[in-house]
């Protein structure tokens, strides 16, 4: 079957959604296409790992799509893009006439090489997987100390799961953290009840379910969720000659290296001003406004993307805010009201700040915004101080 559109977009998640309702309100005539792979309407992933583990209100996490007037076409995977004949065709083999396209794909989480009932929390599928076996102080072993992990973590543990998590770093959240706000993280859900178990990996599987431990140990558990990143989904653009360089390479206006095929959300690799290098994010905050933008300029507008991207977390009765890079490798500038309980810290590199941490401190994203864009030259003493913002 063949299909014809003046906007087609590949993607049916966060980003995808968004940039068919800013296309409709740009473009009210246009004639708007969406491809998506999963079976669900496009709905908001951090619920997922947040909010559903609290009121499990499934009818608060879908996206408003109807008012984006659009065909949307569910189960299908595109499998190749014809840029000289503006085709792409899906995996049900149906062709889809484009005038332009948007590339919303997504990522595919990071997978150990064993344990094929192992959870990956991406899709709603997974999550109501996951909530299915989360019953009555199930036993969850929960892989992975970073972003994910540490949410899902504490959101199972909430819920009246014995949580046990593992990763290969000596705390919660080492990558990003300062050493000593990470070792108080960590000691925060050894009270919390989590079995924190710092440099410990999952090797296998061993016989009976077990999960094979690094230390030599075994660990029995009702379920195992994994929160190890994901990889971009590059491989359409690829095939098709895009430039790919971690994730699709896309200008102010979100165009990849064909004017007429654009990308957003995880997938799109755009350039940040403010950092002075080119960025990829995986967070609500990016995709929902990149999709705006990509839908925008696709219909003719002027619409740059030209903010940095914020994202935020929940952990237990602990919060935050982030904006820019969080690298415990830079130099980290800790500003506390109550130590690890309330402040701000500040990340530099060359003089300029990098990145902004708000813990437990709140509408200041604009001002870390600001300050990232700022040229100093900052350091320790000049930069304290400087957030919050009245």
């Amino acid at each position: 079957m063949e299909h014809a559109f003046d906007h087609l977009i590949v993607g049916a998640g966060m980003a995808g959604s968004a940039a068919a309702l800013a296309l409709r309100e740009a473009a009210p005539d246009a004639t708007i296409a969406l491809i998506g792979g999963e079976a669900h309407r496009p709905y908001n992933r951090p619920p997922l790992s947040k909010a559903l583990w609290k009121d499990g209100k499934e009818a608060d996490i879908w996206r408003p799509i109807d008012e984006a007037g659009a065909t949307l076409q569910l189960g299908r995977r595109a499998v190749s893009i014809d840029r000289q004949a503006h085709v792409v065709r899906d995996d049900a083999g149906d062709a889809w006439r484009y005038r332009k396209l948007l590339l919303a794909t997504g990522g595919t989480p990071r997978r150990l090489p064993f344990g094929e009932h192992i959870v990956y929390l991406r899709t709603l599928d997974d999550y109501r997987r996951l909530r299915q076996a989360a019953r009555g102080g199930a036993r969850i072993a929960v892989i992975g100390g970073g972003f994910i992990g540490s949410e899902i973590a504490a959101s199972l543990t909430t819920a009246g799961c014995r949580v046990t998590m593992l990763f290969p770093e000596a705390t919660i959240g080492a990558r990003a953290y300062p050493k000593a706000l990470a070792e108080s993280v960590s000691a925060y859900y050894l009270e919390k009840g989590v079995d924190v178990r710092a440099g410990v990996t999952v090797e296998g599987i061993a016989a009976g379910g077990a999960l094979a431990l690094s230390d030599g140990s075994l660990l029995a558990a009702d379920a195992v969720v994994a929160g190890l990143g994901i990889t971009p989904d590059v491989e359409l653009a690829q095939a098709a000659g895009l430039e790919v360089d971690n994730g699709i390479v896309v200008d102010t206006h979100l165009r990849s290296s064909d004017p007429d095929i654009y990308a957003a959300g995880d997938v799109a690799a755009f350039p940040a001003a403010a950092l002075g290098r080119r960025l990829r994010v995986e967070h609500e905050n990016a995709a929902v406004t990149m999709g705006e933008r990509a839908g925008r300029c696709m219909a003719g507008q002027d619409a740059p993307y030209d903010e940095l991207p914020y994202f935020y977390s929940d952990l237990f009765d602990l919060g935050y805010e982030a904006v820019g890079t969080l690298d415990a490798r830079l130099e980290t500038v800790e500003q506390w009201v109550t130590p690890y309980r309330e402040g701000v810290v500040y990340y530099l590199e060359g003089g300029r700040v990098r990145g902004v941490l708000l813990w437990n401190t709140w509408d200041q994203v604009g001002a870390a915004r600001a300050l990232i864009a700022a040229k100093g030259p900052f350091d320790a003493a000049s930069v304290r101080g400087k957030l919050p913002k009245a």
